[in-house]
């Protein structure tokens, strides 16, 4: 890991742990050494970082000079809660811990009194029925979406028939019971959505289709708009 990675990956761990997050902890979280811990803190508070506490007490990050201060009002803060919150119940891994990370950043950002706000908000989110494990890795997913590449993995349909699938991914919908890919099916030479815990051996073909990501997907959501479609997770 660069010195670089370590002061920004160092930025997130102050953000995120409840302060005073003490040299031991970052250390453990960083897979260094408390010394390098109290050296790169002192570099931190030289580009500007308001960091408070000492060695043996703990260190809370005041203020953020990488992060101007923002300012929402009470609604607008308990939407952002709510929204992140639910990400992180129905999120995969990956972007469950992004929404706990982005709603640290938010703490770090605010003024006092909205940081307050912000960590006791009145609405939350919690799914008690979890929702079923993807297959593939997701992240691997999105980039691929937003790169605009073309995929293949293996998938197992509602009957429990298995195939080989090529396809141009378009958008992950998180739905209720289920998130899904929705998709430009090579094999069907169609629009298909495919749930992602039915999906195995994900990877890249090489083939690109950019730019007609956005189109495409315009067009597949206007077809399931229609009040004659029904065109469930295959």
């Amino acid at each position: 890991m660069s010195r670089t990675d370590r002061l920004f990956q160092l930025m997130q761990a102050l953000r995120s742990v409840p302060p005073p997050a003490t040299a031991a902890q970052l250390a453990a979280m960083l897979a260094v050494t408390p010394r390098t811990i109290y050296r790169d803190i002192d570099t931190l508070r030289g580009l500007g970082a308001v960091i408070d506490g000492a060695s043996g007490f703990g260190y809370t990050l005041i203020e953020d000079a990488a992060l101007p201060p923002l300012s929402f009002d009470t609604d607008e803060l308990e939407a952002l809660v709510l929204g992140l919150r639910e990400v992180d119940q129905v999120g995969d891994p990956v972007l469950a811990a992004a929404a706990r990370s982005a709603l640290a950043k938010l703490g770090a950002r605010l003024p006092a009194s909205q940081a307050h706000r912000l960590k006791h908000a009145v609405l939350t989110a919690q799914r008690f029925t979890p929702l079923p494990e993807p297959g593939i890795d997701v992240s691997l997913l999105r980039q691929a979406t937003w790169d605009e590449r073309t995929i293949r993995f293996d998938y197992t349909d509602a009957e429990g028939r298995e195939t080989k699938r090529e396809v141009d991914p378009l958008s992950v919908i998180y739905m209720q019971a289920s998130h899904c890919l929705l998709a430009w099916c090579h094999l069907r030479n169609d629009f298909r959505a495919f749930r992602l815990d039915r999906m195995r051996e994900l990877a890249l073909t090489g083939a690109s289709f950019r730019p007609r990501r956005v189109p495409m997907l315009r067009a597949y959501l206007a077809e399931i708009s229609r009040p004659d479609q029904d065109r469930a997770a295959s």
